[in-house]
């Protein structure tokens, strides 16, 4: 199994209802949901932050910086 994870969970996120780990049967499957998770985060979201993937073993986290 493959989760994909959100790290920290800013205020946009919370208020998305979104669960903050999902799991996938494939890495292939984790992979796309969390570059599409990551692209709409940084697309609907407030923009006081940029998203990312990183792998970690079997998971893959979304990152959270600050922007600017």
């Amino acid at each position: 199994m493959y989760k994909v994870i959100v790290e920290r969970q800013c205020g946009c996120f919370k208020r998305s209802g979104e669960p903050a780990e999902k799991t996938f049967a494939t890495k292939d499957e984790a992979l796309i949901e969390a570059n599409a998770w990551k692209d709409a985060m940084n697309e609907e979201y407030c923009q006081k932050h940029a998203f990312g993937v990183v792998e970690n073993g079997d998971d893959l986290m979304i990152v959270m910086q600050m922007r600017g």
